[in-house]
């Protein structure tokens, strides 16, 4: 059973009630914007329903991204543990979550993804890893340490 609150949410953003896993007529996926938003419950729910992990927003990035943004860790570990690509690279840049969180301060998303084993060896099409991208101390000093040990 759907709450009110749900409901709304899908409605007023021009989702179907019905099929609520369904992108809207502006193409964007309800799992991506609830991620971006940080909603835990409505992500909690389309996780329920079966929405599509693998969806994508029209940058080509998947809703751990969209998560990330967000900092929300709880619906960061929801995505996780649901079983959605951690290291999904995207098409245009080769850049994935932890790349992405690296290289815009989000020192606990960082820890978090490196936590539920995000892979920080991986590359984007320019050739550069998480570290390379490293805004903060912080998020160097975790990624070199794992770079140094061979993690």
């Amino acid at each position: 059973m759907m709450n009110p609150e749900l409901r709304d949410w899908l409605q007023n953003n021009y989702f179907s009630v019905a099929q609520p896993a369904l992108k809207n007529s502006d193409g964007i996926y309800p799992l991506i914007l609830a991620s971006q938003q940080g909603r835990i419950d409505v992500v909690r729910f389309l996780i329920e329903q079966n929405a599509a992990l693998d969806v994508l927003d029209q940058y080509g990035n998947n809703a751990l991204w969209a998560a990330c943004y967000s900092g929300n860790s709880d619906c960061i570990d929801a995505l996780i543990n649901a079983g959605i690509d951690i290291n999904y690279q995207n098409t245009a840049s080769g850049a994935t979550a932890l790349i992405y969180s690296a290289s815009s301060d989000r020192e606990n998303v960082v820890e978090q993804l490196l936590a539920a084993g995000a892979d920080p060896a991986l590359k984007t099409h320019d050739d550069f890893t998480a570290l390379d991208l490293a805004s903060t101390r912080k998020t160097l000093k975790l990624l070199s340490k794992l770079v140094k040990s061979g993690d």
